[in-house]
């Protein structure tokens, strides 16, 4: 049954993921119970409610199920165990059984193949066993922690041999995937949500590009062949269904220099390449995870405008001051998004600007303009 407005739903996770969850959720109506060990987490700030609690404390997850309709989440290294806990009292979306998953790139890898999908060529790295029998893999290759490893951390490039044995050690010698480095035409990302019936609505394909591991900027619709957008989308759909998913989910694809389309990794929740629907789509993908937690239909996914998405990072914080938000503000078609972060730090996401035109060629001038302006 549909969970309406005036009705109380949890987030785990307080960053900036959750805040704009909690702005979309409020806006429809909702109040919105926050937990996240931060004091000052992004998302909190905003919530009806905040628990500056661990994600483990039963204390506060038993609150979270008297008062909460249903639950979700921001980010994926909340523990499935604290997932499993409240599913026995609340609804839970995404499962503990999808963030398991996507927890752990040997599984998450396994998994799209066991969809009948393609990745990457990947041996698991666990031991100094393994490490030997990777003597014959194909390099150049990266190496990537198994777990908790995103925005490029957790990765050591190794063009040959001599260097996984040195990665292995530099990583701490943790559970490990040694995937081949691939020749690369472009990436891009489907973000789609599903609801509980199984019906999926897929957003226009992002194109990205990406800096030191970070997600630099995104470009909608992708400048890629319809049959290749049609694969993508049939291929998340797949990896969604496969799942029995509910909620928001983006997959990430490599597409290589021959066109083919490999499946890189997925994030069960909103994504920063999805953060271009705030400005450029009827509905956005924030408003979509609302609607799939309160099993609700979807809004429409439908593109009003072509967008190039820049992430703000705090790499452009001049030291003691702020950007020249004076100057960004006087472009018309700039939407500037700030997370309510105190403190700026390189490589830390403290916004995005989304850069809107009437062609794609248009956004990208723009994006510039806006590189040059806050630079």
């Amino acid at each position: 049954m549909a969970i309406l407005p005036g009705s109380t739903l949890g987030m785990l996770g307080g960053g900036q993921l959750g805040r704009m969850f909690v702005t979309a959720a409020r806006t429809m109506g909702y109040e919105v119970i926050v937990l996240d060990p931060d004091p000052n987490s992004p998302a909190g700030g905003l919530a009806s409610e905040h628990l500056a609690r661990d994600y483990d404390d039963t204390e506060a997850l038993d609150y979270l199920s008297r008062h909460c309709a249903a639950v979700t989440t921001e980010f994926e290294n909340i523990p499935a165990v604290t997932l499993a806990y409240l599913a026995k009292s609340v609804p839970v979306h995404p499962s503990a059984s999808a963030l398991h998953i996507a927890q752990h790139r040997k599984q998450e890898k396994e998994f799209f193949r066991e969809q009948g999908l393609s990745t990457a060529d990947f041996i698991a790295i666990e031991n100094d066993d393994d490490v030997e029998s990777a003597r014959d893999f194909s390099f150049p290759a990266i190496l990537k922690t198994a777990m908790l490893g995103y925005d490029g951390k957790g990765q050591v490039v190794c063009h040959n041999f001599d260097e996984l044995q040195s990665a292995f050690e530099q990583i701490g010698r943790k559970h490990c995937v040694l995937e081949q480095r691939i020749d690369l035409d472009c990436e891009v990302s489907v973000v789609l949500c599903r609801s509980l019936a199984g019906d999926v609505t897929c957003f226009p394909i992002a194109e990205n590009s990406h800096a030191n591991g970070i997600l630099d900027v995104t470009i909608a619709p992708a400048v890629i062949s319809p049959e290749l957008a049609a694969e993508a989308r049939d291929a998340a759909t797949r990896i969604a269904n496969g799942l029995d998913y509910c909620g928001v989910l983006a997959i990430e694809f490599f597409v290589s220099t021959d066109k083919r389309l490999l499946v890189n990794e997925m994030a069960p929740r909103p994504h920063n390449s999805g953060h271009y629907t705030l400005d450029a789509c009827e509905t956005s993908q924030f408003e979509q995870q609302v609607r799939m937690v309160c099993d609700l239909p979807a809004g429409s996914c439908r593109q009003h405008s072509p967008v190039a998405m820049w992430n703000l990072l705090g790499d452009i914080w001049p030291d003691g001051g702020q950007p020249r938000w004076d100057a960004l503000l006087k472009l018309e078609h700039a939407k500037l998004h700030l997370y309510g972060k105190a403190e700026a730090r390189p490589g830390r996401k403290m916004g995005h600007v989304n850069c809107l035109g009437e062609t794609l060629d248009e956004a990208l001038s723009l994006l510039e303009s806006v590189r040059k302006t806050l630079r």
